[in-house]
């Protein structure tokens, strides 16, 4: 049987058994990642000394802006755009009262399709 899943690898890789699935290779079951969100907020609190990150964040973007780093502050700007501004994006969607009635009326209308009720009784 070995040999046969030795063959089917080998024909399943196209460059002669190069790649693929090792054995003994990758991270072993069960092991964490090296670096975790908790331990990089408390390395972060602890260096900066209890500093907000918003606040690091904003004080480098203006120094960005005051060395007259043009890259740097425009990815700045695409920070704060793609992450602040999709929280204070809203859409509010008015419709005139005839376009209510019209909704109203179209729902009427289907629902008593589905029930089986005329649509002409009121």
């Amino acid at each position: 049987m070995e040999k046969t899943i030795e063959k089917n690898k080998q024909q399943d890789t196209p460059n002669g058994g190069r790649g693929g699935l090792r054995k003994g290779a990758g991270r072993p079951k069960g092991s964490r990642d090296q670096v975790s969100i908790k331990n990089l907020l408390e390395t972060l609190d602890r260096q900066s000394g209890g500093r907000d990150y918003e606040d690091l964040l904003i004080e480098d973007f203006l120094q960005a802006r005051n060395n007259s780093d043009t890259n740097l502050t425009l990815k700045y700007h695409n920070l704060i755009l793609n992450k602040v501004m999709n929280s204070l994006a809203r859409i509010e969607v008015t419709d005139s009262k005839d376009a209510i009635e019209a909704k109203q009326a179209a729902f009427a209308e289907a629902l008593a399709k589905l029930v089986g009720v005329s649509s002409d009784t009121k």
